[in-house]
């Protein structure tokens, strides 16, 4: 009886190892607005041990990632970019964090926002 409960216990966790992908694409939303948040973003989603690849785009906030699911997770990255001060729908930056942003870069200020959109135009 111990035996099959053994074997039964390898299987579940030889399915499990295999789960988890080395190349593993993912994407979620990140605030930010502009070219020294999204420098700021990568570098901090980079720094997470197993991000392979990061880019954030400016126009649609939306952060595509490559991760080695064995080594980090998505709730890590978006903890990390967090850190540096944006949020993303999972994890809000603290405030100490978001007022350290350069001034260009509060995305959560009106006139900031309004202004972006006038260099646009």
């Amino acid at each position: 009886m111990k035996q099959i409960i053994t074997l039964i216990a390898l299987i579940a966790i030889g399915f499990g190892a295999q789960a988890q992908k080395k190349n593993f694409k993912t994407s979620f939303e990140v605030d930010g607005i502009c070219t020294m948040c999204k420098k700021r973003i990568e570098k901090a989603a980079l720094g997470t041990k197993g991000v392979k690849y990061a880019n954030w785009n400016v126009e649609t906030h939306q952060l595509s990632l490559i991760i080695d699911q064995r080594k980090t997770d998505t709730l890590a990255i978006q903890k990390n970019i967090a850190k540096v001060g944006h949020d993303t729908h999972t994890e809000k930056t603290t405030q100490e964090a978001y007022d350290n942003l350069h001034d260009c870069c509060k995305y959560k200020d009106i006139e900031v926002i309004d202004d972006h959109k006038k260099k646009k135009s």
